[in-house]
């Protein structure tokens, strides 16, 4: 690869991380951005400059601080319009949505983390959630731990990385990881109190394709709603996973 190649995709590459840095926060300044990516001022700002020329990033007049363009929500909607798997299983998470009255989330694996592509609300979700992104590392939540029980490169990619801690319930050891893995796939569905959000609680259960996970169907509310109704949510959440699969496999 010649120098001038190289230096290409270094500079694609660091636009990019420009952009994940507003993953977690909703604006950031030049300043921010610098800071984060260990560059020099200028260099941050050439970078914001460029990725608003083309509307992934804008620009607040008034604070001078910079967020996300409504570029990057148009292709995040045609990448979610376009995902096939969550286009067949929307009929039924919105049945199980109606059914439970609880907030329902239809999540696929991303390296260590589970992603959120499809979530379908009720207040008491909206509490807790609020605004919040639709990432999460895989050992925080049951959908993570669901499909991680039945999908080794998600199981080993949240190993390698570790298990920071997020709330005081969090799985924090390789050892307790595994443990939750291994009840899993005996019961053949996951559950999360309080490891996530504080006072929150999920049932999750995976989608199988060909014996491996590649999503999980959740409900999620409150703990003191969700606990007392494990065993009901339980079944509910396996039937629709498996209408899931099958619409899938058509």
């Amino acid at each position: 690869m010649s120098e001038p190649q190289a230096s290409g995709l270094k500079s694609v590459g660091t636009a990019l991380d420009v952009l994940e840095c507003f993953a977690t926060d909703g604006e950031l300044g030049v300043s921010d951005i610098a800071r984060r990516l260990g560059v020099a001022k200028s260099t941050a700002h050439r970078l914001l400059n460029t990725l608003a020329s083309r509307g992934f990033i804008e620009q607040d007049l008034q604070s001078g601080q910079y967020r996300l363009g409504i570029h990057v929500y148009e292709l995040g909607a045609l990448a979610l319009a376009r995902n096939e798997l969550r286009h067949v299983a929307l009929p039924t998470l919105r049945q199980l949505a109606a059914s439970t009255g609880l907030t329902v989330n239809f999540s696929v694996p991303d390296g260590p983390d589970i992603v959120f592509v499809e979530r379908i609300e009720n207040p008491d979700g909206v509490r807790f959630l609020g605004h919040f992104g639709r990432r999460l590392p895989s050992h925080t939540t049951s959908s993570g731990k669901a499909i991680a029980a039945w999908n080794p490169e998600a199981d080993l990619a949240r190993r390698r990385a570790g298990f920071p801690p997020r709330v005081s319930r969090t799985v924090r050891t390789e050892a307790d990881w595994l443990r939750c893995l291994e009840s899993v796939r005996r019961v053949g569905y996951a559950v999360s109190h309080g490891e996530s959000f504080d006072g929150a609680s999920s049932v999750a259960v995976p989608v199988i394709s060909r014996r491996v996970a590649i999503a999980s169907v959740s409900v999620f509310g409150p703990t003191e709603s969700i606990a007392p109704q494990v065993d009901r949510l339980a079944p509910v959440l396996v039937a629709a996973s498996r209408r899931i699969a099958r619409a899938h496999a058509v």
